[in-house]
């Protein structure tokens, strides 16, 4: 049952916005030139893809195919190619239409070389737009890539190109885009509708894209006054009998008011769609508060850095990383949550409410049901949704001879690193910036400075890393000089990261405090000493006669350690002495003995001595 009546909800949010709206077909005139039977202008529904071109035009010759008449294989099957010899007019393909997507016939014209594709209806009604495919078929990695102009022509006039053609005429067609704009004065006024959730697919990820690669022509058109610039966010209101049922409370807020479908399309799981109903309305509500400051520019930022700061994907989709991106551009966070009020409150947000009544058509507009939708002076555009090709449907808006330079020239141009930063890191006192100023807009990177490099997230904060790091700005540490002494947080050996030294506490980057060892008894400690801190250190002295020893902390006495000493040195003097006086006496004795054996020895061969018998030197006469 819960899960039937959250299909009923979201089934409501899709109805509501289709089934009410009043939708209008965008229209360009296509004047036949050739055959003179034809001669005439028709209208056309300009293609919601490829790029039209605003404020141009285009002439070209018509064929239609043999074979692959619908368009829906790829015409090197059949080996047909549009390509223009030189010297000869474009070719503009007509293609009946049905059996696959728009998109895919425009592609498949476009690879065969055609310059333009008319895609003739297959039954008699109204014209209508021709837009990208839904869902699952809009990952298909060419509809990013169609470059072609594209436009639906109604059958009857498919049928009377077709005649002309078989009987061998050539039918020549100017297309014109010149009128598709209203260009009353020298302001163009746009409005973009999108959405903060950046979990919805391709479309999400091209709406963010197209904010980033067209931010920096915007903010030159809104600093310099020629255009007016306003953000729209759809949303839709919850059934009354659904108010008070779970599937509304997790997409809606303010009693239902204002609902946005679940952004991963499962209740059970992630963000809810009332996460993105408020990130739309905090989107919305920083335009308001930037644009009565008198910069309202600042919105081409905000979006650009939440979308990269803060994504779904890494679960940053929050108000504190949506503040973190609006405190680095400057704008009150006060002022920013007085705007958006209570979400939970039984009553109507004014901004909500007044988008949700802008999404009602007026005059030429039709109703807003589609996201990404972009209106030029009350016109919505239809195309790709492309820097080159919006810009170039902006300058179509202005009347003819007060066009900006921008749009006579093919760059643009503006460093928006010179305003507040750029939203980046910088250290004022090295004069180091992590902005990178770029034909797109700016980045914020950690830089490189003379061989250090500096590492982060570029927008909160940059640290040197590697050797010699400590040689810019001290690493970005704290230093401190003071009584001719200088203490530094910042170590050369270590590759990135501040610690205070031995003696001081703090992060090591703003503060080092001095550690009162004296008073948190981390030295000089024994009963007789003495504690006196110092910036840095401490001193410590003993009581009375005695020494103190830093390495031991303790006391100890002067004399005694005197004492001790002498006597230790005179037990060395009187023990080498004895040494001595033994060592000659042994050497005396020795010396002795071995000379009275030499005599004794040199004696015996002269002269007998006492204890020796007379040798007899002659032989008895009566041996033999």
């Amino acid at each position: 049952m819960r899960e039937k009546l959250g299909l009923l909800v979201c089934v409501w949010f899709v109805l509501w916005g289709s089934c009410v709206g009043r939708f209008v077909v965008e229209k360009n005139s296509l004047r036949v030139t050739s055959p003179e039977s034809l001669k005439d202008v028709y209208e056309c529904a300009i293609g919601n893809f490829g790029v039209p071109q605003y404020g141009g035009t285009m002439v070209g010759t018509v064929v239609y195919p043999k074979a692959n008449q619908k368009a829906c294989k790829g015409f090197e099957d059949v080996e047909i190619s549009f390509k223009s010899k030189p010297g000869g007019l474009p070719t503009f393909l007509l293609a009946d239409r049905g059996d696959c997507f728009f998109t895919l016939k425009a592609w498949n014209a476009q690879n065969a070389g055609a310059a333009a594709i008319l895609v003739a209806d297959d039954k008699i009604e109204p014209l209508i737009t021709m837009d990208t495919p839904e869902e699952e078929n809009a990952h298909a990695d060419y509809l990013q890539n169609i470059t072609i102009p594209s436009a639906l022509i109604s059958k009857s006039f498919g049928d009377s190109i077709k005649n002309a053609l078989s009987k061998g005429d050539m039918v020549n067609i100017n297309l014109d885009w010149r009128e598709s704009l209203p260009h009353p004065d020298e302001r163009v006024e746009y409005e973009f509708w999108t959405n903060s959730n950046d979990e919805c697919g391709p479309k999400c990820e091209s709406q963010i894209e197209f904010v980033k690669n067209f931010k920096g022509a915007a903010q030159i058109f809104e600093r310099k006054g020629y255009t007016q610039f306003t953000p729209h966010y759809i949303t839709w209101y919850c059934p009354d009998a659904f108010i008070l049922s779970k599937q509304c409370k997790s997409q809606c807020i303010n009693h239902g008011r204002y609902c946005a479908p679940d952004p991963e399309q499962d209740f059970s799981r992630g963000y809810d769609g009332k996460d993105v109903v408020v990130q739309n309305l905090r989107q919305a509500c920083f335009f308001k508060v930037a644009n009565e400051s008198g910069k309202p520019w600042l919105w081409w930022d905000y979006v650009t850095d939440f979308a990269i700061r803060c994504p779904m994907k890494d679960k940053k989709y929050s108000k504190e990383c949506a503040d973190q991106v609006i405190l680095s551009l400057g704008v009150d966070v006060k002022k920013m949550d007085q705007c958006i009020g209570d979400p939970e409150a039984d009553v109507d947000n004014p901004v909500l409410k007044a988008e949700q009544d802008a999404q009602i058509g007026k005059g030429s507009r039709g109703d807003v049901t589609i996201l990404p939708t972009l209106v030029i002076n009350n016109r919505q555009y239809r195309g790709k949704l492309d820097k080159g090709a919006v810009l170039k449907a902006i300058c179509a808006g202005f009347q003819e001879t007060t066009e900006p330079t921008i749009c006579l020239s093919d760059e643009v141009e503006t460093n928006e690193c010179l305003e507040n930063n750029g939203g980046c890191w910088q250290d004022k006192a090295a004069n180091i910036t992590a902005c990178k100023d770029t034909f797109r807009g700016r980045v914020c990177e950690c830089p490189i400075v003379q061989g250090v490099k500096f590492t982060g997230d570029g927008y909160t904060n940059c640290e040197a890393s590697g050797a010699l790091r400590c040689e810019i700005n001290n690493g970005g540490c704290w230093k401190e000089t003071k009584g001719g002494s200088t203490y530094s947080a910042c170590v050369d050996d270590n590759s990135k990261g501040c610690q205070c030294p031995q003696g001081f506490k703090g992060d090591g980057v703003k503060t080092c405090e001095d550690v009162n060892e004296c008073k948190d008894k981390v030295a000089c400690n024994c009963p007789e000493c003495k504690c006196k801190n110092t910036w840095g250190s401490y001193e410590c002295s003993c009581s009375g006669n005695l020494l103190y020893m830093r390495e031991h902390d303790a006391c100890i006495s002067k004399h005694v350690k005197t004492e001790v000493s002498w006597s230790f040195i005179w037990v060395i003097i009187l023990g080498l002495a004895a040494a001595g006086v033994g060592g000659y006496a042994l050497y005396k004795y020795r010396i002795r003995r071995y000379m009275d054996s030499e005599i004794r020895a040199i004696m015996a061969q002269y002269m007998p001595l006492d204890n020796q018998g007379e040798i007899p030197n002659h032989v008895p006469h009566g041996d033999i």
